[in-house]
């Protein structure tokens, strides 16, 4: 007999061994409606799962995030069986389910058109209306190379070869169709209701550029048409505001092939906001006991060696120069640390000198790979406002709360604090190389940053194996219009570095001990900050972010000489001010400036000569009548003082 009890606390019992469909329809049938997948004691599993022993089930459904990635997984397949039958010479790669949808990447060299989408979609459906039972089978690892040879699927051979020697390899088994898969699936394809294929694009093989550009199609579904709508409604939204295409279109950024891909150029426009950002974080972070410092861009091998990021993370940093030919290889600083511990190291440090706090506005270089780079979010080269905290163990917490602090007021400063999440970034203790130091030290640091977590009730996830090589991090998280996430501010306990670089400070007794360090950034990347901005606001920014604060329109040229006094009033008040001097047509200028989206027009015309005052429009509230000059600048500063987000 096996007991099957339910998350509810219902139970029940069974002679034999029992599937979770089965077992949850026996206890409470109601469960099963809408059922895609289960937990089954703590693992996510199929419905199709046969339960052996005494154990807890609970039931997901497309409410649960992993209902809607076995759905959304299974769709993948179902996605792959239509454009086999369609197109049989086509090549499998992978196809996972991901946030807000799904993928599969197709070696097909004559690509995938939008009629090819169209059909496509036309043999999923009938896929679904086939109601194709998905059975999961095993093969030992000789064998599963032997079946996917078989098949002529190269990319799956290769994804099995990776595999251990003494691995059994999964397959689900969909009708005339096989694929190499972990699971879990739904049962049979009739639950993937409503889906949409979304676009095809250029993926590299493993995300390797050496390797061969497959096709991806992207996609999404959904229990309902209702919400399949809803999410396409979202998603034309999304096209509307992503900064790719805005930033470009308002002239905050562009990018030029001879330069290279993730080296765009920041116009007038963006460069004005991230000046703007950067001169605030800085005056801040100053008024919180933060020092200045500026390093070098690069440095020689040598220093990444001590830092241990040689090692770790060489594949990521733009290299000058060969170890085996050159006397002195150079590498782009990838981040700042190793070089502000310089600073520390200039001189002896005692107790009293701590916290000692290190800030810079930092232009960073990385070896993206091409496939991962998307306009401002992901770049070869970009600007952090990073710092470097040293501290003894007492003063670990209420830095650390204070570093937090720094970076909620300024998501808070610039509109994005509700739209951010929390994640623990913690090791993998099963991939020890990725990482230096002992267990212990690793588990001190962790519980540390736990204790800290848990006392400011900060709600964080747990991500396993997403932790810095030296040490635990907290990553906020946030993510663009379309759903994908990155990481926009991150907070890292490290206590392994100092010993590394020899950091010491002589402690009350006497003794020599290596500080704690808290790496840190208060607003993040800028020009990713700036794109998610763009996307919030549409390009509608804030007054005290415009890059434009106020557009000046004279109605014709005899108003030219009243517009430009009102300009120098403006421009000596520290307002950011452009005058329209083209001979248009008042209406036509006025949707200029609404197109730009600037936050006030102040139009002048007779009337508003005579009154010696301007007539105000505002991009929030329309026509707020006419005003003294006066008036309107103390507005203006209003807005800029108290940092408004009037968008």
């Amino acid at each position: 007999m096996i007991t099957i009890k339910l998350n509810d606390g219902k139970t029940a019992e069974f002679e034999n061994s029992v599937t979770v469909y089965d077992a949850v329809r026996t206890i409470d049938a109601e469960l099963t409606k809408g059922a895609l997948g289960a937990v089954v004691n703590g693992e996510v599993t199929g419905l199709t799962t046969t339960v052996t022993t005494d154990s807890t089930v609970s039931v997901l459904t497309f409410n649960d995030d992993e209902g809607k990635r076995i759905l959304r997984h299974t769709a993948s397949h179902i996605l792959a069986q239509a454009v086999k039958r369609l197109y049989p010479e086509t090549k499998l790669a992978i196809g996972p389910a991901i946030d807000n949808g799904f993928y599969y990447d197709f070696d097909n060299d004559n690509g995938f058109t939008a009629e090819d989408l169209k059909k496509i979609e036309a043999e999923m459906k009938k896929i679904v209306k086939e109601n194709i039972k998905l059975e999961r089978f095993t093969l030992p690892r000789s064998e599963a190379i032997k079946l996917m040879k078989d098949m002529n699927e190269p990319y799956k051979v290769e994804l099995i070869e990776d595999l251990p020697e003494d691995a059994e390899i999964s397959f689900y088994k969909q009708g005339d169709f096989t694929d190499l898969c972990a699971g879990p699936h739904l049962f049979s394809t009739a639950p993937v209701k409503a889906f949409k294929l979304m676009s095809v694009t250029g993926a590299y093989w493993r995300g390797n550029e050496n390797n061969k550009m497959l096709r991806r199609i992207y996609g999404t579904a959904f229990t309902n048409k209702d919400d399949l709508n809803e999410y396409i409604q979202q998603q034309e939204e999304a096209r509307k505001r992503d900064h790719n295409k805005l930033g470009r279109e308002l002239g905050f950024f562009t990018t030029v092939d001879t330069i290279g891909q993730g080296l765009p150029i920041l116009l007038p426009k963006g460069a004005k906001v991230i000046q703007l950002l950067q001169r605030y974080v800085e005056d801040y972070e100053y008024s919180k006991g933060w020092q200045m410092t500026k390093t070098p861009l690069m440095a020689k091998s040598d220093l990444y060696k001590v830092s241990v990021h040689w090692d770790h993370y060489q594949d990521g940093m733009i290299v000058m120069g060969d170890e085996e030919k050159d006397k002195e290889v150079f590498a782009l600083r990838p981040m700042t640390c190793p070089f502000q511990y310089q600073a520390y190291l200039n001189k002896a440090r005692s107790y009293r000198d701590l916290p000692l706090r290190y800030s810079e506005t930092s232009t960073l270089f990385r070896n993206e790979a091409s496939g991962e780079m998307h306009g401002l979010i992901r770049v070869r080269q970009f600007t952090i406002s990073e710092g470097h905290l040293m501290c003894r163990p007492d003063q670990l917490e209420a830095e650390f709360k204070s570093c937090l602090e720094i970076a909620m007021h300024m998501l808070k400063t610039v509109g994005l604090y509700e739209d951010v999440s929390y994640r623990f970034s913690q090791w993998d203790p099963d991939n020890r190389d990725k990482y230096i130091g002992t267990e212990e030290q690793w588990d001190e640091a962790q519980s540390i940053m736990k204790k800290i977590l848990d006392h400011l009730e900060i709600p964080y996830v747990i991500g396993i194996g997403e932790a810095a090589f030296y040490g635990p991090k907290l990553d906020i998280q946030i993510k663009n219009v379309f759903g994908k996430e990155d990481t926009l501010i991150t907070l890292q306990i490290d206590q392994m570095l100092a010993e590394k670089f020899g950091m010491e400070y002589t402690d009350t007794d006497g003794e020599k001990k290596n500080p704690y360090i808290i790496h840190r950034t208060s607003i993040g990347c800028y020009e990713r900050t700036l794109a998610l901005l763009i996307e919030k606001y549409a390009g509608a920014f804030p007054t005290w972010l415009a890059p434009t604060q106020v557009q000046i329109i004279p109605v014709s040229e005899k108003h030219f000489d009243y517009a430009e006094k009102i300009h120098n009033a403006l421009k000596n008040s520290g307002v950011r001010v452009e005058t329209d001097w083209r001979n248009e047509k008042l209406g036509y200028k006025i949707r200029e400036a609404q197109l730009e989206k600037v936050p006030y027009m102040l139009i002048l015309g007779d009337k508003e000569i005579e009154e010696n005052a301007v007539s105000v429009r505002s991009r929030k509230d329309g026509d707020l009548g006419s005003q003294s000059i006066e008036e309107f600048i103390a507005r203006i500063k209003d807005d800029v003082d108290n940092k408004t987000l009037n968008y």
